[in-house]
């Protein structure tokens, strides 16, 4: 049996386990998904442990995203993003990737969002780090907008074609843009939104990591100005999608995983 798992503290609100052991039963593998949850400053030698135990596969949580990237060999995305969230332990030494740069990539391509133009990235925090190396990496401009606006201009200057901005530039940004994505955690379980609902408008997508609720005030707000609108769930279940298929070397039953992830929801 190859057992994969979450690390992470906290980790029993986590999805992950349904989701993954849904695409486990859809293909018939001998595997099961477990959570782990060390001290919060033993990271790099619960990879050891993993390793020793013959752990297959790991997804990376809060708040050892960082603090891995020492007990692993990163692959490049993920090393530019300086954070890991999945291991991969079938090499000879484990591996680390990040695949929230792929998610929110694959959610927007699932949803045929033309991946072109400028995208403006709101928060600056690891989130907004991965997907602003991403969407940077498909060839779009991207303009991060943050609240602390040296954050903004520090992730900016990492990313290729990127330009940092505080908050109040956000009506400017998004005046000519083609896709927006929320990356903060304004909007999860509450209604508000860090976005004026004036600036959205028919010609954005809008891609709200916040996957509870499901339907953000963002969300909302950019549907009534017609947008084409991806929840956070988009992203949540192609950054497993991801690991899924690093792990397994197979095509993720992406149907089965999806409707398992958003029973749970």
């Amino acid at each position: 049996m190859d057992v994969y798992g979450l690390l992470g503290n906290p980790v029993g609100h986590s999805l992950s386990p349904p989701m993954h052991e849904a695409g486990y039963e859809a293909l018939g593998l001998d595997a099961r998904y477990v959570t782990f949850e060390p001290p919060a400053d033993s990271g790099a030698a619960a990879i050891e442990a993993a390793e020793t135990l013959g752990i297959s596969g790991l997804n990376v949580t809060i708040p050892f995203k960082q603090d891995v990237l020492d007990a692993v060999n990163p692959a490049p995305l993920a090393e530019r993003i300086g954070a890991v969230n999945t291991v991969d332990f079938t090499g000879d030494t484990p591996t680390g990737y990040n695949t929230d740069a792929v998610g929110a990539v694959r959610a927007l391509n699932h949803h045929e969002v033309p991946l072109s133009g400028t995208a403006v990235v709101v928060g600056a925090g690891g989130a907004g780090r991965a997907v602003a190396f991403g969407l940077a990496d498909e060839g779009l401009s991207v303009k991060v907008a943050n609240r602390t606006e040296s954050k903004a201009h520090a992730l900016a200057d990492a990313v290729p074609d990127a330009t940092g901005h505080g908050l109040d530039s956000l009506p400017g940004l998004l005046a000519d843009a083609d896709i927006l994505v929320n990356c903060t955690s304004v909007g999860m379980e509450e209604d508000e939104t860090p976005v004026p609902a004036d600036a959205l408008h028919g010609d954005l997508a809008v891609l709200d990591a916040v996957y509870t609720p499901i339907e953000t005030r963002l969300l909302q707000d950019a549907a009534a100005a017609g947008a084409t609108t991806v929840d956070g769930a988009w992203m949540l279940l192609y950054q497993g999608v991801e690991a899924f298929e690093r792990w397994t070397g197979q095509d993720a039953p992406v149907d089965s995983m999806n409707s398992q992830l958003r029973e749970h929801l």
